[in-house]
């Protein structure tokens, strides 16, 4: 049977070889370190555990409303409140299985065919595959490195078309870990505003951000820029609940209300129990979520000179998320490899290391390698990367 040409038209993940090839080495018995996870290496926190367990003793084990529970969605209604003083109504909030079936859903309800959805580059790798499989196409902008790879008003202007849908901010970003900084986002939010083009802000590491630096939301800067923006967010990193599937987007009620009846007709509601764990994850202690968020800037403060002195790497600090993200072409030269991919694919083979090459969030010459594992294990990483490229050095 013919596929449908959207799926067809789908671009396969980067990863998918390298990951495939650290697991069969894996079998084989050798000491794999994967640096690719995309989740915190904490458990979720006691109490919201707990709260599972007593949703589940309760009965409360039933279809919910398909956007979500009243007690969840004023649950992040007082987050909005006490985090960036904003105000929503239940009629703003969906509450979705991951933030990222939340992004899914939007572009379903918002894009049509040939619509097009600005995407800075460095991207997170599902955005431009959500985005097609909506009708819509997906318009790349580069966020140089020299800017910390976030875009810039001017850039924003040389891009738009009168087929500009969406603009798509990321901050802290995955794969890069940059904010953007309230003068960035006023200026970049003031022009979408103004042109009638919609934000969409994915905000789901912004409890994740380490020194000086802050998270705004572009959304928290004006009363006209919050009619123009969706955020997008949820409680996977801040509370290391990756697998209990909790998302949400807040914004115009007209788009919310879509989003919901699309979401009646796919998912009907997410998961009963994790929307019970989720308000206690909430409404509870909090001393977890910074005690992770602590453990994370450690691990940055420690490895992030070292992998900077590795022959070949050139890396920003990040300000936020657990990656980092070096350049590594000079690396990949020296080591006599034709392109990253291939750079990655030789640091599994030859000393089992596994990073995800950048080519796959549209930055080829860098790799990401997540902290969100134990520094002993990252840092014997390093030691493998490091006595895998002594031997290029003249």
């Amino acid at each position: 049977m013919e596929l449908a040409k959207r799926v067809a038209a789908l671009t396969p993940s980067t990863t998918l070889a390298i990951t495939a090839k650290a697991a069969e080495l894996k079998a084989e018995g050798h000491n794999v370190i994967g640096l690719g996870a995309g989740e915190p290496d904490f458990n979720t926190p006691t109490h919201i555990i707990e709260a599972a367990e007593e949703a589940m003793k309760e009965g409360f084990t039933k279809y919910t409303p398909s956007g979500g529970t009243n007690g969840l969605k004023d649950a992040i209604i007082n987050k909005f409140k006490l985090d960036q003083g904003l105000n929503y109504s239940r009629n703003e909030i969906i509450v979705c299985s991951g933030a990222k079936h939340a992004l899914y859903t939007l572009f379903q309800v918002i894009l049509n065919e040939g619509d097009e959805v600005v995407i800075p580059t460095p991207y997170w790798v599902s955005y431009p595959e959500q985005v097609k499989l909506a009708g819509g196409s997906p318009v790349y902008v580069e966020g140089l490195e020299e800017n910390q790879f976030k875009i810039t008003l001017q850039q924003l202007q040389e891009t738009v078309t009168d087929k500009t849908k969406a603009v798509i901010i990321n901050s802290p970003s995955n794969p890069t870990g940059m904010l953007y900084n309230e003068q960035e986002l006023k200026e970049l939010g003031e022009y979408c505003a103004e042109k009638g083009i919609l934000i969409v802000s994915d905000e789901i590491y912004e409890k994740l951000v380490y020194g000086e630096n802050q998270h705004v939301s572009v959304a928290q800067l004006s009363e006209n820029i919050k009619k123009h923006t969706i955020i997008i967010n949820g409680v996977s990193k801040s509370h290391s609940m990756t697998g209990w599937r909790i998302g949400y987007a807040a914004g115009d009620k007209d788009i919310i209300k879509a989003m919901t009846n699309l979401a009646s007709h796919s998912t009907s509601n997410p998961t009963s129990i994790a929307q019970y764990a989720s308000v206690a994850a909430y409404e509870g202690p909090q001393e977890a979520v910074e005690e992770m968020r602590a453990a994370f800037e450690q691990r940055l403060n420690t490895v992030h000179e070292k992998l900077n002195s590795i022959p070949g790497f050139s890396c920003l600090k990040p300000q936020g998320a657990f990656y980092l993200f070096p350049n590594v072409k000079r690396a990949a030269e020296m080591a006599g490899c034709k392109d990253v991919d291939e750079f990655s694919a030789q640091l599994l083979e030859k000393e089992k290391v596994a990073v995800v090459p950048g080519s796959g969030f549209g930055a080829p010459d860098y790799i990401r390698l997540s902290y969100a594992t134990s520094l002993e294990t990252f840092e014997e990483a390093l030691s493998r990367i490091q006595r895998y490229m002594s031997q290029f050095q003249s």
